[in-house]
């Protein structure tokens, strides 16, 4: 095949060079001093305009949005785990500091907020010609609380007033619907819904205020009767039921002196003010977070006690802190164009490549992982809405989106921080069982996209609309459904088990993605996976039954002629539907399976191992196809109607590498990227290569990469990683670039963005090691990052100097191979 000038700048691109190198032992001294990170703090000389303007904070599993805004400090609270009755995220309220006299008041006052990510922490100072103050603010990593310390020049009162909105029980609006999205779209009038309001407890040094789910009012409930699965109720994992959070504050010499109340941006709140008792030079106040299921409200004020009550000091508590983030920030790093500073755009990717890591270590040891729709920084919207509100909901997930979060941490070596997403689907996995058996008599969990945080599908996704518009079960008539059998003959089915939803109809690959994970993190990090494997074997069991099952009913017998499965009906992403053979499904099962049969004895027996390898037998291969005289990667055998704007035949290049560098079959993959888009998608969205998009949860940047494709990796990583966003350049803003499309942060648009990076930087293919295969030479760079056979890389890159380079262990020096 003849290819044009392009073409073979492209393979050249992709040519192996040999560089002058000078690899260090394993025994070298050749630490890299976290000193890196300070020229990353985020520093502001002036104050914000509203919450939109506010910086992270966190620690544990606990996110603060911290601002300054007319002289007054504020602060949202939120923790993993706060979801109401409806499944809505709820934050934990809003915390306001006074300080009198104010040292950020006077014509020639001064002003500074800091981020200080070598500590995790926030320091704000302010001074004018009378007086100057400086407040800290910080979460411990290892309970559930936020110190605030106050030092001035001067004895000042401090005033600190908690402040929540949730006054009264408050219906949800149609257009606030997506911060339930069970409920998405529809009616008020037909189906009320109500975010209940909090309880509050004042006394006259502290105050404790609550939400606690009504069991009554649970989305849970009427998902389960809407769904026909109220034989199964009483078996099914109910996480919502006598949930209880809310938390606790106290100031050091502060009494309560009564109720403020007012409008934030659109939402009216009602604050509890406390004020020092007289003034003085140092200030603290203590603010504790607390989430559980609990059969009483009087066990959870008990637990809250507890962690009152605990021994640990405050210098005890700041010293673990500081272990902490100093480990995070040795753990692993990339530094591009060291020192340049703000206005050389490597340099800017590079910070804020480390602040969204800060932004993902926040959330570290969350119950629930961080959602990509804000985690658990989402603030007052534009819009007429209240800060509980985000898009695409509070409790449910949204598989497609959360992977990109996760994936980066493999190379970043941030593996503790990734068992809140495994454990998500680990604790899921019973009702995914329960829910196939019920509709389908055969084993396995079958997890859909777009599912509640209880594993089962979401309302909306059930069935758009809720049946008939009302409460109950789904209508007989949207459980039936015409497929075609192998000889194209239309066959009526009917299953109570089918998603009534042009998106996620058939959509159950994005599991499997999560299973490689897991066997990836074993890999990279020799971490025992026992735990996980039952999830695993699991998802492996569904869709192995599951399509034999669909096979038996349409053609008579299990598999095809081939001795295949055919993997039908299925989906590749949310875009091509009703589809055989979806290649993310197909590339997902080979590989999956594939890495089963590698992991150590200890995982399984002979006799599982001997199943295994089997079912890989019966698994059909990636479907390709011809398109303008080249061979390229067809998203799926066969499909009936395209929903979506995604392109999911590159699924094969990443995260399933079957066609990217290393391959023999890269060039069908480069093909695949230059001339497979699909003119059905481009009719269906007229915006301008629309499939190769750089927003939210596209991830053009990382194929490029993984190609070898340096020039237009690096175009993609701009427009990632320099993207808008809000005052905080890690709060990524396509909420208002793409007409309300994804919440603000966007997590997903950053976690793409790092593995964009980080893919450039290296890449592995079996045993091999690509050292800068996508990276463009004038950027210089230093990095530490994470391969498989628990293997780390350590690089200092200059065009200007022989390439340093360490890797651990020594022996995996044969693997290196230098781009």
């Amino acid at each position: 095949m003849n290819h044009s000038n392009n073409m073979t700048q492209i393979l050249r691109l992709i040519t192996i060079t040999v560089l002058s190198i000078t690899i260090f032992s394993c025994t070298s001294n050749n630490k890299l001093d976290i000193g890196y990170i300070d020229q990353y703090n985020m520093v502001w000389d002036s104050q914000s305009k509203n919450a939109l303007g506010s910086m992270p904070l966190g620690g544990g599993d606990i996110g603060c949005n911290v601002w300054v805004e007319n002289g007054d400090i504020l602060f949202y609270m939120s923790r993993s785990g706060t979801f109401d009755e409806n499944n809505t995220l709820l934050k934990l309220g809003r915390t306001r500091l006074k300080l009198s006299p104010n040292p950020f008041e006077g014509e020639d006052a001064t002003f500074k907020q800091e981020l200080n990510l070598r500590e995790g922490c926030i320091y704000i100072t302010g001074k004018n010609s009378t007086m100057s103050a400086t407040v800290k603010l910080w979460v411990e990593v290892f309970q559930p609380k936020i110190h605030v310390e106050i030092e001035s020049s001067v004895p000042i009162k401090v005033a600190s007033d908690f402040e929540i909105w949730r006054t009264n029980d408050k219906p949800i609006s149609k257009n606030e619907r997506m911060q339930c999205l069970s409920f998405l779209d529809t009616e008020p009038e037909i189906i009320p819904l109500t975010t209940y309001k909090d309880s509050v407890k004042v006394e006259k040094e502290s105050i404790t205020w609550f939400h606690r789910n009504k069991n009554d009012d649970l989305v849970f409930h009427k998902e389960v009767t809407q769904q026909r699965l109220d034989d199964i109720r009483e078996q099914l994992w109910n996480p919502l039921e006598n949930l209880t959070f809310g938390g606790y504050m106290k100031g050091k010499s502060m009494s309560f002196i009564g109720n403020t109340e007012g409008k934030y941006m659109h939402t009216n709140f009602i604050g509890y003010r406390f004020e020092s008792d007289q003034p003085n030079e140092r200030h603290e106040i203590d603010i504790f977070l607390h989430v559980s299921q609990t059969k009483t409200l009087s066990e959870w004020e008990t637990q809250l006690d507890s962690l009152k009550q605990n021994k640990n000091t405050k210098i005890e508590a700041w010293k673990k802190n500081m272990i902490w983030w100093e480990q995070f920030w040795n753990r692993s790093h990339i530094v591009i164009n060291d020192g340049k500073g703000v206005g050389d755009q490597g340099w800017e990717i590079g910070r804020n490549y480390q602040l969204f890591r800060y932004i993902l270590a926040c959330n570290a040891y969350g119950d629930y992982p961080s959602k990509f729709n804000g985690s658990l920084f989402t603030v007052d919207n534009p819009d007429d809405l209240t800060p509980d509100f985000r898009m695409w909901g509070g409790g449910s997930f949204t598989a497609q989106n959360q992977r990109l979060v996760y994936w980066p941490m493999l190379r970043s070596g941030d593996f503790d921080m990734m068992h809140s997403q495994f454990k998500y689907y680990l604790r899921a996995k019973n009702n995914a069982e329960l829910r196939t058996q019920h509709y389908w008599g055969h084993n396995g969990a079958g997890f859909t996209e777009q599912i509640a945080n209880y594993g089962l599908p979401i309302g909306d996704i059930y069935h758009y609309m809720w049946g008939e518009g009302k409460l109950g079960v789904r209508p007989d008539s949207l459980s039936t459904r015409t497929l075609r059998n192998e000889k194209g003959e239309a066959v009526e089915v009917k299953s109570h088990g089918f998603l009534a939803n042009n998106w996620c109809e058939d959509q159950y690959d994005t599991a499997l993605e999560f299973c490689l994970m897991i066997l990836d993190m074993e890999s990279y990090s020799g971490e025992d996976i026992s735990k996980y494997m039952p999830l695993i074997e699991s998802c492996i069991t569904f869709y192995n039954e599951h399509y034999r099952y669909w096979n038996t009913k349409l053609n008579g017998e299990p598999l095809n002629k081939q001795g295949k499965l055919n993997i039908y009906p299925s989906s590749a992403a949310e875009t091509y539907k009703v589809a055989l053979n979806a290649t993310p499904l197909v590339a997902g099962l080979q590989t999956v399976l594939t890495r089963m049969l590698e992991l150590p004895e200890k995982y399984a027996s002979v006799e599982k191992r001997n199943q295994w390898k089997e079912l890989l037998k019966t698994v059909p291969s990636v479907s390709l196809m011809e398109k303008e005289g080249y061979t390229i990667i067809a998203p799926a055998k066969e499909w009936e109607r395209v929903n979506n704007i995604e392109f999911p035949a590159m699924y094969a290049v990443y995260p399933y590498n079957f066609y990217g560098l290393g391959n023999e079959r890269l060039q069908i993959g480069v093909d695949t990227w230059l001339y497979g888009e699909d003119p059905q998608i481009m009719k269906r969205d007229t915006r301008s290569n629309i499939q190769k998009s750089d927003f939210c949860w596209f991830q053009s940047g990382i194929f490029c990469a993984r190609l070898g494709l340096t020039e237009d990796a690096k175009d993609y990583l701009k427009r990632k990683m320099l993207a808008k966003s809000s005052r905080f350049p890690a709060f990524w803003d396509n909420y208002i670039n793409f007409g309300t499309f994804c919440q603000t942060p966007d997590l997903d648009h950053g976690g793409a963005g790092m593995i964009n990076l980080q893919e450039m930087l290296l890449q592995t293919k079996d045993e091999e090691l690509r050292i800068l295969p996508a990276w463009p030479k004038e950027w210089d760079v230093k990095f530490k990052l994470y391969a498989p056979n628990q293997t780390t890389i350590e690089v200092d890159y200059s065009n200007k100097s022989p390439l340093n380079l360490k890797v651990t262990p020594e022996v995996r020096k044969k693997d290196l191979i230098v781009n």
